[in-house]
């Protein structure tokens, strides 16, 4: 990675963490209308329990009670988030639920290292870390072959209603550093996935897609994804 794709990431995250300072507060309440998507993504991933999931960008953690309920007591779950203000939130949620298996850190994804592969990446609204090469690199390099991945965002509407992507634009703009790139925001991950599938949401102002990481050649996993034999 270039120092410029360096400083253009450090450069995004510190505007995204501007903006989620103030947003904190009140971010709860205006994730009503995408809570189907977010549910319909966390179903997507087919966990298990025993099984290990990533929240990128877990934002006040409001994924982690669908998360933890889907791996179970005996699976683990890790939410990260470069915001502070919205970890504090994430936090309260996890001492108030009294959670073992939930930890949440404060790391950007481009840095993250984790003690154990993960069986599944949530991505839900995370526009900046899927336009970051370095970020993705990182994240999927924390997941296990085989691991299932979910994508969901905001992007352009369809040629038909684009004069509607100017308030795509702005309405992305209060939230993300880097809030450009709308038309297929999603075409960093998908290279690096198999069976990706994508589908529109919001009347074409969002997509909710899915995939897995590909398994290494000459290797086999056991169903629960567990590397149990090489050849």
């Amino acid at each position: 990675m270039s120092q410029v794709e360096v400083s253009c990431d450090e450069a995004i995250r510190a505007a995204s963490r501007r903006k989620y300072q103030h947003r904190a507060g009140g971010y709860d309440g205006t994730c009503g209308p995408t809570w189907p998507i977010r549910e319909r993504a966390i179903a997507g991933l087919q966990l298990q329990p025993g099984q290990c999931v990533l929240d990128v960008g877990c934002g006040t953690g409001l994924s982690l009670a669908l998360l933890q309920r889907a791996v179970g007591t005996s699976g683990r779950v890790y939410g990260i988030d470069h915001s502070p203000e919205m970890l504090e939130r994430a936090r309260a949620r996890v001492t108030e639920a009294g959670w073992n298996n939930v930890s949440v850190l404060e790391v950007p994804a481009q840095a993250l290292v984790l003690a154990e592969p993960v069986d599944a990446l949530l991505f839900h609204y995370t526009h900046d870390i899927l336009r970051s090469t370095a970020a993705l690199g990182q994240l999927l390099g924390a997941a296990r072959p085989g691991a299932h991945v979910a994508v969901a965002g905001i992007k352009y509407f369809p040629p038909w209603l684009a004069p509607f992507n100017a308030w795509v634009y702005l309405k992305n703009r209060g939230y993300n550093g880097a809030p450009g790139e709308l038309t297929t925001p999603w075409d960093r991950i998908a290279p690096r996935l198999c069976d990706w599938q994508l589908r529109p949401t919001q009347w074409g102002m969002g997509y909710l897609a899915f995939g897995r990481l590909p398994h290494p050649p000459n290797s086999t996993w056991a169903t629960n994804g567990r590397r149990m034999s090489a050849e």
